[in-house]
């Protein structure tokens, strides 16, 4: 386990697994598990999981957390509450494998926010990446048909999935601005904030008589995602980027679609068409032009970080 905690690779292929099956269990439990319930479960148990290993941290921090109270709400609410509450809804309403191939859109939405946000220009090749990706999208959408493109029905938990994912492009292009306590202590803090928000929706949700169908498959589904997608992969992506970096950590996202489409083949019993092929491909091209200036910059960095004089 030691030597797994300083490997960046290990550590981010098993966070994009556990994170791969929080959307197939998501799918897996429709009907038996309302979406707001899950949502708010996930974050309420990860919580009272996390909190005791980051309470020494987390009360060293809450001064600074305070302080920054406006930038943890709006993080919380665009990185926790909405983002995985409106991922649920739309689970409920279209494949696990969609929103696999969907969310691989994510790094892309990240470049157009930091541009709304920050004014950052994309280069020539990241907007060719950003049109190939898009273009990837629509093939998954239209199911590789050209005359369903041109009289396409928007599948309703698609959209829901695309207004989440460009949710949580505003979160990821916001992090920077982020306070800086521990990891940890922003993690668990951000995980509680989120809960609360996500409270008022789950007592509507529970009025209106939506309710968990009490199983072992059910509890042991909610026990997975509190634990692992929400602290564990965290802690392991978040251990990842102190050891690579945040851009080349980016890129494990794409592992997602790989091992999720395994999974949802696996236990869901769906079905991995042509057109599921060729729109991921499209989509990890995009990706890889968009971001292919970003990753030689880093390694460039790293370069020059190690021929550097020992008291640089």
């Amino acid at each position: 386990m030691r030597r797994v905690w300083h490997s960046a690779w290990p550590l981010l292929i098993l966070a994009n697994l556990f994170w791969a099956g929080n959307i197939v269990l998501g799918r897996g439990v429709v009907g038996a598990v309302p979406p707001i319930a899950l949502a708010y479960w996930r974050w309420t148990g990860a919580f009272l999981v996390a909190v005791g290993f980051a309470w020494p941290r987390l009360r060293d921090d809450l001064p600074i957390l305070r302080r920054h109270w406006r930038m943890m709400l709006l993080l919380s609410a665009t990185g926790i509450a909405t983002y995985n509450t409106m991922s649920y809804i739309g689970l409920t309403s279209t494949t696990a494998l969609n929103v696999l191939l969907l969310q691989s859109t994510g790094p892309l939405i990240i470049i157009v926010w930091a541009f709304v946000l920050f004014g950052e220009l994309p280069t020539l090749r990241q907007a060719g990446g950003v049109l190939l990706s898009l273009i990837g999208v629509a093939v998954i959408a239209a199911h590789g048909s050209l005359v369903d493109l041109l009289h396409l029905e928007i599948n309703s938990g698609d959209v829901w999935i695309l207004a989440a994912m460009l949710i949580y492009g505003i979160y990821a292009a916001l992090f920077r601005r982020r306070p800086r306590a521990h990891p940890m202590s922003f993690l668990v803090a951000t995980m509680g904030i989120g809960s609360l928000m996500i409270l008022p929706f789950y007592l509507l949700e529970f009025a209106q008589g939506a309710r968990i169908v009490s199983t072992p498959s059910a509890w042991l589904a909610l026990a997975y995602i509190a634990v692992f997608p929400s602290f564990v992969a965290y802690l392991f992506f978040n251990r990842g980027i102190e050891l690579t970096g945040a851009t080349l950590a980016g890129q494990s996202w794409h592992l997602m679609p790989v091992f999720g489409s395994i999974l949802a083949v696996l236990f869901l019993g769906e079905r991995f068409y042509l057109y599921h092929g060729t729109g991921i491909a499209m989509i990890a091209g995009g990706i890889a032009l968009a971001s292919f200036e970003a990753v030689t910059a880093a390694r460039t960095q790293g370069n020059l970080k190690k021929g550097a004089p020992a008291g640089a």
